[in-house]
C-alpha cells in the first residue's frame, strides 16, 4: 500500500469517529429533551446550536485532516460512524443518562424542599405574630371610623327643628 492509500484510510477512520462524535452530541440534546420539558422555541434553538456545532466539527476536521478537500468517502465515513453509534450504544447511553439526570433532579428538588420548608413555616409564624395584630388594629379602626362617620352624617341630614318664638 502506498502512503496515499494509508492516508485516505486514516482520514476515513477519522470521519467514522466524527460520525460517532456527532451522534453522541445529538444524544446529549435528546437526553436533555427527555429530562427537561422545554417549549418549542427552545427546541428550535437547540437544533440550531446542534447544527452549528456539527458544522464546526466537520469543517475543522475536513480542513485539518484532509486539507480542505471534500471527498465522498468523508460522508460515507460520517454515515458509517453515526450508524455504528446509533445501532449499538445510543439507546443505552440515553437510558442511563436520563435515569441519572432524573435521580439528580429528585435529589435537588428534595434539597430545595428542605431549604424552603422551614422558610415557609417561619413566614407562617411571622404572619401570625406580626400581621394579625396589625390587621386587627386596622379593621377596628375602620369599623370605628365608619361608625363615627355614620353618626355625623345622620346629624347633618337631620332637619333642624324650628324654634318658636
Amino acid at each position: 500500500m502506498d502512503s496515499l492509500t494509508i492516508s485516505q484510510a486514516q482520514v476515513f477512520f477519522i470521519f467514522i469517529v466524527n460520525g460517532i462524535l456527532i451522534s453522541f452530541i445529538f444524544d446529549i440534546f435528546r437526553i436533555l429533551r427527555k429530562s427537561f420539558k422545554t417549549p418549542d422555541i427552545i427546541t428550535y434553538i437547540e437544533d440550531i446550536v446542534y447544527w452549528i456545532i456539527t458544522c464546526i466539527i466537520l469543517a475543522y476536521s475536513i480542513y485539518k485532516f484532509n486539507n480542505g478537500q471534500i471527498r465522498v468517502y468523508i460522508f460515507i465515513g460520517i454515515f458509517i460512524g453515526a450508524m455504528l453509534y446509533i445501532l449499538t450504544i445510543s439507546k443505552y447511553i440515553i437510558k442511563i443518562n436520563v435515569k441519572i439526570i432524573s435521580f439528580l433532579k429528585a435529589i435537588i428538588i428534595k434539597i430545595i424542599y428542605y431549604i424552603i420548608y422551614p422558610a415557609k413555616q417561619l413566614l407562617k409564624i411571622s404572619r401570625k405574630l406580626i400581621l394579625k395584630p396589625i390587621c386587627f388594629v386596622f379593621i377596628n379602626f375602620r369599623k370605628n371610623l365608619y361608625n363615627i362617620l355614620q353618626k355625623n352624617i345622620k346629624k347633618l341630614l337631620k332637619k333642624p327643628k324650628e324654634r318658636r318664638i
